[in-house]
């Protein structure tokens, strides 16, 4: 029997913690290819380990992220950049976790769970993963649809099919390596800031009411329609996708693996996600702004489609560029998206199953998935029912997300997997707080939905 095999004995743990010894190395082709200074300035270092966190950052901006900021902000106003603020503080917090079980381990989130459990619970996790990944490539193929739309006035079925292109644009940055991969996801992010950064100045919002937005409420919670957006937000800022990405990609250092180093990596690792996610929060937040300084401010409620957004954003602004700004803005996050879905894809694929395809053909495979049923549920309902499946969309990641947190929390906290490097308490705690709050919303979201209140 191989030392990986999947079939291992479940009655032979092994003396690490682990049931299974180590699967194979995370991305291998890419894993270790980048150096780290083994000598040299703080800064040196935090620019060797800056990158892995701005793909996760990506999960900020997505097209879905969208859907749910701007209904969110037309309906509600400033009220829910609380909720943005909440989901940026657990994002980083989860993350900081992803990287101590990647450097203390060696292993990626999937592989933990592959070498932890039992082989029909590897599987279900799996097929959760699964199912998370493919909401997040359905909010992508909606929302890059749509920014062809706008720009370029592509139909949407065309729009919809033309996404499954975007793979030669992922295979050509991953041959060129992958800090060219890190490079064109920052570029990206730069043109979104910058688009919206320009959009926010013409909107002049009620800094006042935003600030105020950021303060808590206990509406967020009982009122059925603020919790579905709430959850909405949640599940498009702390993606379970993310979680078992970034704890792949930040094995793409090549750090050592002495324990002064491997406390350096899990330092540096953290400041570089808890840097990016810090930054993506504005991008974040000003979605919602726009949407609210604009839309709700003249009693434009109903806005709920970022085709709708879109079209009322030269009239309220005055000025016909915001629309072209916005359009670019949403191509650039579509075409981010593609990259770190695909790489999670893989992750997770290669992780719970130990079962390796080229990338072109997971993405394909995955991408098809997510084109099916965008191109009929827009040949029945149109624009409309795509807004809602975008919603709809991100609701399924936050009810995925349990299954990739608890894990989580549960192999960090174990001293005997972990070493030294197992989470301290406190982080434990406020790790499974954060767990709580996540599964108390979703059971309060099926309560609602099961009981028509919502």
């Amino acid at each position: 029997m191989k030392k990986n095999d999947f079939s291992i004995a479940e009655n032979a743990p092994l003396n690490d913690g682990w049931r299974r010894e180590q699967s194979a190395k995370s991305l291998a082709e890419v894993h270790g290819s980048i150096a780290v200074p083994q000598h040299g300035t703080r800064w040196r270092k935090l620019v060797a380990f800056a990158g892995p966190g701005y793909l996760v950052a990506v999960g900020y901006m997505d097209p879905g992220n969208w859907a749910t900021s701007i209904a969110g902000g037309s309906r509600f106003g400033y009220t829910l950049l609380v909720v943005a603020l909440v989901s940026n503080i657990m994002a980083v917090l989860l993350q900081s976790l992803c990287t101590r079980l990647a450097v203390a381990t060696g292993r990626d989130l999937a592989q933990a769970c592959r070498d932890a459990y039992s082989p029909f619970t590897a599987w279900f996790l799996w097929v959760a993963a699964e199912i998370a990944i493919c909401a997040t490539d359905l909010a992508e193929v909606i929302g890059t649809a749509i920014a062809l739309n706008l720009l370029f006035g592509m139909p949407l079925e065309l729009g919809v099919i033309l996404t499954a292109l975007d793979v030669f644009v992922v295979l050509y940055m991953q041959s060129k390596g992958f800090r060219w991969v890190e490079a064109y996801v920052v570029v990206l992010l730069g043109i979104i800031a910058v688009c919206f950064f320009m959009q926010i100045v013409l909107a002049d919002p009620d800094w006042g009411a935003v600030v105020r937005g950021f303060a808590p409420t206990t509406e967020i919670v009982t009122n059925p329609e603020m919790l579905y957006l709430s959850l909405g937000i949640i599940g498009a800022t702390v993606m379970p996708h993310n979680l078992y990405l970034h704890s792949g990609i930040i094995q793409t250092r090549n750090y050592g693996n002495s324990l002064q180093e491997k406390r350096e990596a899990i330092s540096y690792s953290t400041w570089d996600s808890t840097i990016a996610l810090t930054l993506a929060l504005a991008i974040n937040a000003s979605i919602l702004i726009l949407a609210a300084a604009t839309f709700h401010k003249v009693g434009r409620t109903d806005v709920v489609e970022i085709e709708q957004a879109e079209a009322l954003l030269t009239p309220l602004l005055g000025s016909a560029m915001a629309p072209i700004l916005f359009g670019v803005a949403l191509l650039c996050s579509g075409l981010n998206s593609t990259v770190t879905a695909t790489m999670a894809g893989q992750i997770v694929m290669e992780g719970f199953i130990n079962f390796r395809i080229q990338p072109w053909l997971r993405r394909l495979i995955t991408r098809g998935l997510a084109i099916v049923p965008t191109i009929i549920v827009t040949l029945i309902y149109g624009d409309k029912g795509t807004a809602n499946l975008l919603i709809l969309s991100q609701v399924v990641l936050s009810l995925q997300l349990p299954f990739a947190i608890i894990p989580l929390i549960m192999f960090t906290a174990d001293r005997k997997k972990m070493g030294v490097l197992r989470s301290p308490l406190w982080l434990t705690a406020m790790a499974w707080l954060v767990a709580i709050v996540v599964i108390a919303l979703n059971l309060k979201l099926i309560y609602d939905v099961a009981t028509g209140a919502g």
